[in-house]
């Protein structure tokens, strides 16, 4: 059961930019896990494949659009409201955690030399918080649409692909599907084939390319929207499972580094919580 949990934060002193970068926002969350499960936090520490988590940058302010903060100018200053976003892809994780999310209020997180207190962790749909859900993958399948073709996604951080030696920050309809196939078939037991990836093709795009700052390097990444459509005749089924993926994206990002803070993905809503189409 994928879960996606937006923390809400108050740091007790200034945080500093050099400590708001997505590898220390990566270790905030090992040390979050390691803190209730030392063994759980090793365990995920030393895996090299798919991890079953991501985060997002630390946000402190509301932006307007969907676009998220993950480069800093200045400081966050103490008792400045922050949130955070992660999200679990098995429920073997989200049950290790179980005494987080019975005794949230009031814990602290630490972020380089800073405390966080935690003042709430949103885990179900919010109408000024679209990146807080939760669902069963069963109820993902379930509820996905059997005939919507126009599938929108927006880029709210940096996305970045893996092609040999070398990164593409072009979001083509086979490197973003099949990001999101590999997770939901190692994590949803609801294997799809990757057939249902050649009827997708681009309808309309408005993306740029931005520098995400990563230990210390920088990689270049895509934002924006994306309009993917289904213009093959093909059945139901097929329809309903590419579907799937777009909501799935939600939980598991696409891309690479999404568990430092980049790939955040959703698909686009409407001003009352719907799908657009």
């Amino acid at each position: 059961m994928p879960h996606s949990l937006v923390i809400n934060l108050l740091p007790l002193s200034p945080i500093p930019v050099k400590y708001l970068t997505g590898n220390h926002l990566h270790a905030m969350f090992l040390t979050l896990v390691s803190n209730v499960n030392q063994e759980l936090g090793d365990r995920l520490h030393q895996s090299q494949s798919h991890k079953p988590f991501t985060v997002s940058p630390l946000q402190y302010n509301s932006r307007e659009g969907f676009l998220l903060y993950w480069r800093y100018n200045k400081p966050i200053f103490a008792g400045k409201s922050c949130w955070w976003r992660i999200s679990l892809l098995d429920d073997a994780l989200f049950s290790e955690l179980t005494p987080l999310w019975l005794n949230q209020t009031g814990q602290k997180l630490r972020l380089g030399s800073t405390e966080l207190q935690i003042t709430s962790i949103l885990g179900t749909p919010q109408l000024n918080q679209p990146w807080a859900n939760a669902t069963k993958y069963e109820q993902l399948y379930s509820e996905a649409s059997e005939s919507d073709r126009n599938l929108v996604l927006l880029f709210a951080t940096p996305t970045v692909f893996g092609q040999g030696k070398y990164n593409s920050a072009m979001p083509t309809p086979e490197l973003v599907f099949q990001s999101l196939l590999n997770k939901w078939n190692k994590y949803s037991n609801i294997p799809f084939s990757a057939d249902i990836l050649a009827t997708i093709f681009f309808s309309y795009f408005k993306l740029e390319t931005q520098v995400f700052s990563h230990e210390n390097k920088n990689l270049i990444g895509c934002i924006g929207k994306i309009k993917f459509r289904i213009f093959e005749e093909i059945k139901p089924i097929y329809i309903k499972q590419i579907n799937t993926l777009v909501d799935f994206a939600l939980y598991c990002g696409v891309g690479k580094k999404t568990t430092m803070g980049m790939g955040m993905v959703r698909r686009e809503l409407n001003d009352s919580g719907e799908k657009n189409e």
